[in-house]
């Protein structure tokens, strides 16, 4: 039997079965195939598969004992001596404990007696899998956290940064991704959750696309319809088929953004897909598989959600397989230069300009700002001071309009009362409260009398005086 491979990789190396009787692999192909598995190689000669397995990786390897030219045990032997971590099922037709012995002292992961009970072997196939998985990842997760270089750098090129959390990030990301498990990304709104999936995607080398879908606002029926789609009369209106996201990202990856607001009965059709790769169109009683990877993002605590029962448990366990929570910009300020250049020349190019240059003192400005709407509310501020520039450098006003307008939006709403400041048994003179205050606002704008003068609401004239006295002190 010559060996083909599917161009869906589920599981994401080959399982390989090896048997000298055409009907048994033929069988055990029609199992797996059954319970979602579609990445197999079949071979009806051991020493072929012998060559194969040697110079390739696969996830699980079910081995004929009894064959005419190489007999499963002298393969066994063979792929241990080569020091395969392959988890190795043995199959053989005779009932045997000492056979089933000496196969798992060889270093057999299992062993099943033929004909095959179905259930009995998925699960061992199921089990194999998912050890080889582990295995891999904690591999490569071993080796990310060794190292602090990235494989493929180009798979985050359009996340601009060097802060350190970062980077250790995109190095989770390279370990984990060629598995099929969810990834839960967490992170502020504005923060980048659907920049970090599509880099996901691509470095998990699945051949299907990537599909993203914002859970908010959509109740039970809507999310139904629109992931798992619908048959022809499933419901009033429904005049055609249709598919759902679900089969558009067949062999790729389905981002659910906003997950902490998918409704508690969406939760267990989700949590069954998670579960067993099945899914039911509206309309329709037949279960349908899935090969696509999830990865769900959310703003919210998804912990304190499970923890207040607004969030199953069970559901928040898997989607947490592999979790990757996102700095916010606020603490990566570092990348604020990055930032800015990369959006200065992207906002040039959609209005057809020559990018103009920015002032030193951006940075300073920008330092002293939280930003409650991170990247995306710098990519906002850019492009409006790019819209109203007039001349070859960016002015400042947009910038400190739009962090004024913020602070005072935030400002004239109910707001929890500050503590205070609090003072020690001798309290300090205005002059000393003064020159601390002067201090920490030039700690803060590092050491830039204009943003400095900004934060303390004076002139920099009167910064100015105040820093003399400060020197002559």
């Amino acid at each position: 039997m010559n060996p083909l491979r599917d161009t869906q990789r589920t599981p994401y190396n080959p399982i390989i079965l090896v048997d000298d009787e055409k009907t048994a692999l033929q069988l055990m192909e029609m199992n797996l195939r059954s319970a979602g598995y579609n990445n197999i190689i079949a071979f009806n000669s051991s020493s072929q598969a012998q060559q194969w397995i040697l110079e390739n990786e696969c996830d699980a390897l079910v081995l004929d004992i009894i064959m005419p030219d190489l007999s499963g045990l002298k393969m066994l032997e063979e792929i241990q001596r080569a020091a395969r971590n392959t988890p190795i099922i043995m199959a053989t037709g005779v009932d045997d404990l000492n056979t089933a012995v000496i196969c798992m002292k060889k270093g057999a992961y299992d062993y099943i007696v033929k004909p095959i009970e179905s259930e009995r072997f998925i699960a061992s196939v199921n089990n194999a899998v998912q050890l080889c998985t582990l295995q891999r990842n904690y591999t490569r997760l071993s080796q990310s956290f060794l190292s602090d270089t990235l494989e493929n750098p180009s798979l985050f090129t359009s996340i601009r940064t060097r802060n350190p959390r970062m980077l250790a990030a995109f190095r989770y990301i390279e370990a984990v991704a060629i598995n099929r498990y969810p990834i839960l990304l967490t992170g502020e709104t504005g923060s980048g959750k659907e920049l970090f999936a599509q880099a996901i995607h691509t470095a998990s080398g699945a051949t299907g696309r990537f599909v993203a879908i914002n859970i908010a606002g959509l109740d039970d029926n809507s999310f139904s319809d629109s992931l798992f789609g619908h048959v022809k009369g499933a419901f009033t209106g429904a005049d055609s088929v249709r598919a759902g996201f679900i089969v558009n990202a067949d062999g790729g990856t389905l981002f659910l953004d906003e997950i902490g607001e998918l409704g508690q009965s969406s939760q267990v059709k989700l949590l069954r897909l998670l579960q067993e790769n099945e899914y039911f169109s509206l309309g329709c009683d037949t279960p349908k598989q899935s090969h696509c990877r999830i990865v769900a993002a959310t703003n919210r605590s998804i912990n304190d959600l499970a923890l207040a029962s607004d969030f199953r448990n069970d559901l928040y366990y898997r989607l947490t397989t592999h979790h990757i929570a996102i700095p916010p910009l606020r603490d990566r300020k570092e990348d604020l230069p990055l930032l800015i250049e990369s959006f200065i020349e992207t906002s040039a190019q959609e209005k057809g300009i020559k990018a103009p240059s920015y002032p030193k003192e951006l940075i300073d400005l920008l330092s002293t700002y939280s930003f409650p709407g991170n990247v995306r509310e710098l990519q906002a501020m850019v492009r409006n001071a790019i819209a109203l520039h007039k001349s070859g450098t960016l002015s400042l006003d947009s910038f400190r309009e739009a962090i004024g307008i913020h602070q005072k939006n935030t400002s004239a709403g109910p707001v929890k009362k500050p503590a205070g400041i609090i003072f020690s048994d001798n309290l300090p003179t205005l002059n000393e409260t003064q020159d601390s205050l002067v201090r920490e606002a030039m700690t803060r704008a590092n050491g830039n009398q204009s943003v400095a003068a900004q934060l303390l609401g004076i002139t920099r004239q009167s910064l100015g005086y105040r820093l003399k006295k400060l020197s002559n002190h």
